[in-house]
């Protein structure tokens, strides 16, 4: 066998271990979903209502539902960092070290688990929007390009958690990139388009990475005007993931080293 098939097979034995404890412990899945369905009823719910009393555009549903995406994976690079950081201060990661296995196997098993868990989640949370009246314009074309759009997300917020989740010497170390992942969709086109923001604010919302990500799914399935975004958000995207797996393996090999 050679080195490539046993990296894919132990990358496939430790992405079962993570899907493993996720359906030992559902709980998780179903705060990644309650999270974003909240936000959800919240903007729609309150907001929307507000926006609709003043004379705004009734479907406020379509224009939120790509931020609601977006902050979907982001939650769920969170859970996957805090997966990440507990295995690896209980000592787990440093006992599959001491195993003949690849290296970045159980890097590679977080990251598919974790965006196996982020697509279902996005699903759900969609399947709850339509019941709410979110009615994308999208054919089938378009809805595998949002697709391919979200799994690119995925993985860079996930590349991003796990060095994150291995650097981290306590949970508490994690506050920042929750906070990041978390908090940052709010000042972007998700919820306001950044032309009515005032200022710095404006300028920061316009070129922050996820406004081109919202603003690539919001064109998809709504058939808004993207302002050729798709490329923006897939470079963001790529280099994301890009910096995240090369500071990966940069940890993974100083812990080796040792």
């Amino acid at each position: 066998m050679t080195t490539l098939a046993y990296a894919v097979r132990d990358s496939a034995t430790m992405t079962r271990r993570s899907l493993r404890h996720l359906l030992r412990y559902p709980v998780t899945l179903v705060v990644a979903v309650a999270v974003p369905v909240l936000l959800l009823l919240l903007f729609v719910g309150v907001f929307g209502a507000l926006r609709t009393s003043l004379g705004a555009h009734a479907s406020y549903i379509d224009y939120v539902m790509p931020g609601i995406i977006v902050m979907t994976a982001g939650y769920g690079s969170s859970v996957t960092a805090q997966g990440v950081n507990r295995d690896s201060t209980e000592g787990i990661i440093g006992r599959f070290r001491t195993m003949a296995i690849s290296p970045t196997s159980m890097l590679n098993g977080y990251v598919v688990s974790a965006l196996a868990r982020t697509l279902v989640s996005a699903a759900l949370v969609i399947g709850v929007a339509m019941g709410l009246g979110f009615r994308p314009t999208a054919g089938a074309g378009r809805w595998l390009a949002a697709a391919g759009v979200t799994v690119l997300l995925a993985l860079a917020l996930t590349w991003l958690a796990v060095p994150f989740g291995l650097a981290a010497k306590t949970a508490e170390g994690l506050t920042g990139f929750i906070l990041i992942v978390q908090l940052l969709p709010f000042i972007s086109s998700a919820f306001v388009p950044p032309g009515q923001m005032s200022g710095s604010v404006r300028w920061f919302a316009a070129h922050e990475p996820f406004t081109p990500v919202i603003d690539t799914l919001r064109g998809l399935l709504a058939g808004t005007p993207s302002g050729g975004t798709m490329l923006a958000a897939a470079v963001w995207c790529a280099g994301l993931a890009l910096a995240g797996y090369l500071w990966a393996q940069v940890l993974v090999r100083r812990d080796l080293s040792r």
